[in-house]
């Protein structure tokens, strides 16, 4: 899911996420997630408790008109569910209390219901007419109507474009029930759907599926009905309605063989450049379906719907469009393998979803433009990550806790981090297994058309791969943050064009993991041309030792960017005064500074250690070190600050190193 630049800047966000600064870098999805959440979070229950686990949900139909000039919806959902309990007598689906209930009725019987219980306002609770057992199936059918919530982004929206009426749904994460009764958690996918909606003849409806048919009611509405054949996750049934032009072209995927597209334009805006875009797609069908597998609608369709969102969301065969750049475009079509055929089992796994969808956009980039392309988009996305914040692993997902939705929608976070991780994977496998582990998990026969669990993907990786990958995802998607290197090497000679490479390797401390388990690629440049070499880090810190030919002359420390980091190398001491009983400290860097720099020095061993800064009249400004520190090499960031946190003014400073062996000084220049 993605939001355009142009709904972006309306919202004064950022407009150019791949192009300005790694901080600046929100995805464009998530942005527009955000933005939507923070407009309409005050208007959710604070006691929503979804999912009732005593049903298995099997079908959704949905019978709705749909009054534009009202704002209002009204109709018959029918619900089948098979009973995961003994002897059940009720049951709860989820339904905003916004709308009103008029009746629950099973093969044509009234049941009893009510609405809310303890848990929560928005669930209706219904009897049913007779025990069932575990694994028996039932049906009901709910009459309501009423004017639907917005308690996710936008979940039903009734606008307008140049005059015209625009209606649409977004229900990603918790807004479904604010249109419809379902069970609202990706976990519970229903075995097909049925959308029927009546509406004003003027206007059209896009829907999932394939669309069986077209009746004029002979009252100035007429009814489309839209047919999904294939397992769907509440939050992908989606409508979309307007005086929509359609433009249609072909998938073929086999000689012979087509699967028609179809695109949904706001006719004001369907010009040549949205035809050239919306062709794109072909192209974008054949990497996608070498690189996952075959599209996995194909007996029903894949197209676009416009809609009034700045942006993009992924529903199932019907994608709907704020915008029709490439990335948008690659992004929403990747979601139907990573996120609408394998779902993410709930909210805690996004990344599933988003990470893969994100990630994708590089793939594509790949094949059209060459990996010069694909490297360039993922140290982008790989800056992004830097600000992430916690893990992939979204800890807070109750939609009752404040701002769950920016939880779970993080863009450095879910998007870029959770991209990059896929990034590294392939780093470590290398190409042919990697894009075999991408076929593997979405032919999966426990997960296709179902839902999966990080735990899932790792175990489709290990299997393909033949490597033991949990350190990985452990550290990766349950871990904080990301390694920061420093390294040293040294080299000696053995005999006639022999040599040995001594490579020194540490990181600084984190929290968790404690420090980063990861494979690293070196690359050494000789007399005779580049070796690569790997070391596995699985220490900290820690000494490796190569023989190689050729007189080295340079040291690389993974030289195709394969990990998120840091790295520097560890900074020599340049005088005397600085290096004392093996203790040194190194030069800062960047210097001169604008507004944060980082400091160097080497502990020969376990030692107390005070790094302060003071300004040109040597008044202490900021402590950064004052501990017990084992021995190594150590960074210190310093952000220009002072003790209280203001920022400090241009001019010249200095760092002090003082253990109980040495004190060591020297001088750093803030220009502002």
């Amino acid at each position: 899911m993605k939001v355009s630049k142009t709904f972006i800047t309306a919202l004064l966000l950022l407009t150019l996420p791949t192009l300005l600064s790694a901080q600046e870098k929100e995805h464009v999805c998530a942005q527009g997630k955000i933005k939507q959440q923070q407009k309409y979070a005050l208007r959710k229950s604070s006691s929503e408790v979804r999912g009732d686990s005593t049903i298995d949900v099997t079908y959704y139909k949905l019978q709705i008109t749909i009054d534009h000039s009202a704002k209002n919806l009204s109709g018959v959902a029918t619900v089948a569910a098979k009973s995961q309990a003994s002897a059940l007598r009720s049951f709860f689906l989820e339904l905003t209390s916004s709308l009103t209930v008029d009746s629950v009725k099973s093969s044509g019987q009234k049941l009893a219901f009510k609405r809310g219980d303890a848990q929560s306002q928005n669930r209706l609770v219904t009897t049913l007419p007779a025990p069932f057992n575990q694994g028996e199936l039932f049906s009901v059918d709910i009459y309501y109507h009423g004017a639907p919530g917005s308690s996710g982004f936008s979940s039903f929206v009734f606008s307008e474009h140049a005059g015209e009426p625009a209606i649409w749904s977004l229900s990603e994460p918790y807004g479904a029930s604010d249109w419809f009764p379902c069970k609202d958690v990706p976990s519970d996918k229903a075995d097909s759907s049925d959308v029927w909606i009546t509406c004003d003849a003027s206007l059209k409806v896009a829907s999932n599926g394939v669309l069986e048919g077209i009746i004029d009611n002979g009252d100035g509405t007429h009814t489309f009905k839209w047919k999904n054949d294939q397992p769907i996750a509440q939050y992908l049934i989606s409508v979309a309605l307007a005086n929509y032009e359609i433009y249609t072209n072909e998938f073929e995927y086999e000689a012979g063989k087509s699967m028609e597209m179809m695109h949904y334009n706001y006719p004001e805006n369907f010009t040549a450049v949205r035809k050239n875009q919306l062709d794109k797609t072909v192209a974008m069908l054949r990497v996608f379906s070498e690189d996952f597998g075959p599209y996995p609608f194909l007996e029903q369709k894949y197209g676009h719907a416009e809609f009034g969102w700045g942006g993009g969301m992924e529903h199932q065969t019907i994608s709907s469009m704020g915008a029709y750049g490439e990335s948008i475009v690659a992004h929403e079509l990747a979601h139907q393998w990573f996120g609408d055929k394998i779902t993410c089992k709930d909210w805690h796994h996004i990344w599933l979803n988003e990470g893969f969808a994100t990630y994708a956009e590089a793939l594509y980039k790949e094949a059209a433009y060459g990996i010069a392309s694909y490297h360039a988009e993922m140290a982008s996305n790989m800056d992004h990550a830097k600000y992430a914040q916690g893990s992939i692993y979204v800890e807070n997902i109750d939609p009752d806790l404040p701002g769950v939705v920016w939880e779970i929608f993080d863009s450095a976070r879910s998007y870029s981090k959770g991209s990059v991780v896929l990034h590294m994977l392939r780093g470590i496998v290398g190409d042919a297994l990697f894009f075999q582990i991408l076929k593997t998990y979405a032919a999966d026969a426990e997960m296709a058309y179902g839902v999966a669990t990080t735990e899932d993907f790792q175990r489709i990786a290990e299997t393909v791969s033949g490597k033991e990958l949990s350190y990985f995802f452990h550290e990766w998607i349950y871990g904080e943050n990301f390694p920061r290197y420093v390294y040293d090497w040294s080299v000696s000679a053995l005999g006639s064009d022999s040599f040995k490479v001594k490579i020194d390797i540490s990181q600084e401390g984190n929290t968790s993991p404690a420090f980063f388990v990861m494979p690293i690629q070196l690359r050494v440049k000789t007399s005779r041309g580049d070796t690569l070499l790997t070391a596995f880090n699985d220490q900290q810190p820690q000494s490796f030792e190569f023989v190689i030919g050729g007189e080295p002359s340079q040291l690389e420390f993974d030289p195709n960017n394969w990990i998120l980091k840091e790295v520097s190398p560890l900074v020599p001491v340049e005088d005397v005064p600085n290096g004392v009983k093996g203790f040194s400290l190194g030069r800062n860097y960047p210097n001169p500074f604008n507004p944060g720099t980082k400091l160097q020095y080497y502990l020969p061993r376990a030692s107390e250690v005070s790094l302060k800064i003071y300004n040109s009249l040597g008044q202490e400004v900021r402590v950064l070190v004052a501990a017990y520190q084992p021995n190594g090499s150590k960074i210190v960031r310093w952000d220009g600050r002072s003790h209280s946190g203001q920022p400090m003014p241009s001019g010249l400073y200095f760092y002090r190193l003082a253990t109980g062996e040495a004190t060591l000084s020297r001088k750093m220049l803030l220009l502002r």
